[in-house]
């Protein structure tokens, strides 16, 4: 195995299994402080159980091959609009704490927005590198506004806002001219700012994110515990289990503020660690896109890296109070199901990418350098 693809699978390991563990700490402790009568290992086997679905939506991914889920793209786009949809249909979405993101029955569901993260850019990587009429233009530049409008509408705006800056990178790779793509992004644009500054929930939030301190009780409640968590840690951090944050003061910290409740134990060098290990990544990522054998191979590479690299720097920004609440999960690490497949399969498709340009270099080699 070459020697980045070795580094890359062992990076990912080394995230998911520290996540597995501060899932399980925080979630047990939650459990034994609420004296709540779930399992303390409920979230800890839920989480194991997403994964080996997750290894397997990795696999199917990598042996279909990124130029085939291209050529799929429009049509795995369309289901994903349909998934949209269907979060609004009542017995069918499912309402948490006013949002309309997830779908599914009983115990099982899925945010169809993690799933849009991933068939956007590549409906608009196929799209964008093919001959089209106008009109399909237009009907493909319907599409994904819908698509972006519908996640807005739940309302999800951070993952709005990061459907917005895949949009905007896929249509700078592929070269389409500044003059093409700007006013309709601006247009897009200036309907999501209409719409937060009419919306009292993104205000607030603002509001919490420049003065934490005035809503303890309420949105600044999570923000100003997180800091509290990262900031206890110190150096070399309290040590694992030792978490005070954990036990009802930062609630529900196995999801979006996981990295706190890590500083907390780990300390400055621990989160230090976790962000290099990210930081591995998104390097080998940008790798993989510059020796990819074709435009769309780089395409699928770069957007994909720029995906994961992303909605880390925001989760961890979010800990640290660089950034608004985005409601992000931190990949590999926050729990999950939903956003542990979305980012296994995003792993497959640079592994896919990297694959193409072996077989490539291979197929243009010869006999004797191909046996060796």
């Amino acid at each position: 195995m070459p020697l980045h693809r070795l580094l890359l699978s062992l990076a990912i390991a080394l995230i998911f299994s520290m996540g597995l563990l501060m899932v399980f700490n925080t979630s047990a402790a939650d459990v034994l402080d609420r004296d709540l009568s779930a399992s303390t290992h409920y979230a800890l086997s839920r989480q194991v159980g997403y994964a080996l679905l997750a290894f397997i939506a990795a696999l199917i991914t990598y042996l279909i091959g990124y130029e085939a889920l291209l050529t799929l793209s429009p049509l795995l786009f369309l289901l994903t609009l349909v998934a949209l949809l269907l979060v609004f249909i009542p017995g069918v979405g499912q309402v948490r704490n006013g949002a309309h993101r997830w779908v599914g029955m009983g115990l099982f569901s899925f945010q169809p927005s993690e799933l849009a993260k991933l068939t956007l850019p590549l409906y608009c990587i196929d799209r964008l590198s093919r001959t089209l009429k106008r009109r399909d233009y237009a009907i493909s530049g319907g599409a994904v506004s819908l698509g972006l409008i519908l996640v807005l509408l739940e309302p999800d705006n951070g993952t709005t806002l990061i459907l917005g800056m895949l949009l905007a990178t896929v249509l700078w790779l592929m070269g389409l001219p500044l003059r093409r793509f700007l006013a309709p992004l601006g247009g897009l644009a200036a309907i999501g700012a209409l719409f937060a500054s009419r919306s009292a929930y993104v205000m607030q939030r603002i509001k919490v994110y420049l003065h934490p301190e005035s809503d303890l009780l309420g949105k600044g409640h999570q923000p100003y515990q997180a800091k509290i968590a990262a900031g206890s840690g110190g150096l070399f951090g309290k040590g694992v289990g030792a978490s005070l944050q954990k036990l009802s003061y930062l609630p529900e910290a196995q999801n979006d503020y996981i990295a706190a409740i890590f500083a907390e134990e780990f300390g400055f060098l621990g989160i230090l660690a976790l962000i290099f290990l990210y930081a591995l990544i998104t390097a080998i990522g940008l790798f993989i896109a510059e020796r990819a054998e074709s435009r769309r191979g780089f395409a699928v590479a770069a957007v994909m890296t720029f995906l994961f690299a992303i909605q880390a720097f925001f989760n961890l920004g979010v800990v640290s109070g660089l950034v608004p609440t985005t409601g992000l999960n931190l990949p590999f690490f926050s729990q999950g199901g939903t956003s542990l497949i979305a980012s296994s399969v995003l792993m497959a498709l640079l592994f896919s990418v990297d694959r193409g340009r072996r077989a490539a270099r291979t197929a243009h080699s010869s006999p004797a350098q191909a046996h060796l």
